[in-house]
């Protein structure tokens, strides 16, 4: 975990965040208690994030919905580690993110997150190979790249550059970056927003299938309320609140997701 302190058992985790109930049990990978976020002060003060408790199990798919300006991509921040939060408490594996100074945050993303967002951000002079390989060296426990390119229908592509791609297989190769490091966290920013509907399910079924793999956690930020029928776990942010937060006892394969 790097030089950031690791809560020794999931009971010092669950004291640490406040957390008594059942859903607090040793599965529990990030538990989220109290946190509140606010940009300005005064009249001018806007409150993001009001009082959010979220428990996800490990290897759990959760599916964050809501309307823009409702708080979900601050809420995925910081949880990646991207924002401090003004209030509350995140724990994700053991690690207290809320205790953490900016250099154990750039560590713990380094080594135990992955981030898929809606642009690839490929770097355009390098393969789709060499995209994956460049994260694979910042890990200690890194995944086997030619393994990995074939889980993800890349083998054949891997020396073309992106833009020889398409939309979709550049997606795939973004997956492939965030997923190299090995994470116990991918989080995914709107991953299908930039595609058609047809890569979409792809894409999605990618994710569905990353997640059975690897036993990574998974966190998909969308507008897209379809897709939340793929999840086990679905949130839901309005006006900074959290207004649904449930299990999905159903869930439906990806590609059988219709919108």
């Amino acid at each position: 975990m790097g030089d950031f302190e690791v809560l020794d058992t999931e009971a010092d985790s669950a004291s640490a965040s406040g957390y008594k109930d059942a859903s607090d049990c040793a599965d529990s990978f990030l538990i989220v208690k109290g946190l509140c976020k606010h940009y300005g002060e005064g009249d001018a003060r806007l409150d993001v994030l009001k009082d959010i408790d979220v428990t996800l199990r490990r290897g759990e798919i959760c599916v964050l919905l809501g309307p823009s300006g409702s708080g979900k991509s601050t809420f995925l921040n910081i949880i990646g580690g991207l924002e401090k939060a003004d209030g509350g408490c995140v724990i994700c594996d053991g690690v207290e993110l809320t205790s953490l100074k900016d250099r154990q945050l750039g560590e713990y993303r380094r080594r135990e997150l992955g981030f898929v967002f809606q642009f690839y951000n490929l770097i355009s002079d390098l393969t789709i190979r060499e995209n994956i390989e460049v994260c694979k060296h910042i890990s200690d426990n890194p995944l086997d790249l030619d393994e990995l390119l074939h889980s993800l229908g890349l083998w054949e592509h891997r020396n073309k550059f992106p833009a020889q791609v398409s939309g979709g297989q550049q997606q795939r190769c973004a997956i492939g970056r965030a997923l190299v490091k090995n994470p116990g966290l991918l989080l995914c920013d709107e991953p299908t927003g930039a595609l058609d509907y047809k890569t979409s399910k792809e894409i999605l079924a990618l994710i569905e299938d990353v997640n059975r793999l690897y036993g990574c956690t998974v966190v998909i930020v969308t507008h897209n309320d379809a897709i939340k029928n793929m999840s086990h776990r679905i949130l839901r942010l309005r006006d900074g609140e959290l207004a649904e937060n449930r299990l999905n006892d159903s869930p439906i394969a990806a590609r059988d997701l219709v919108w």
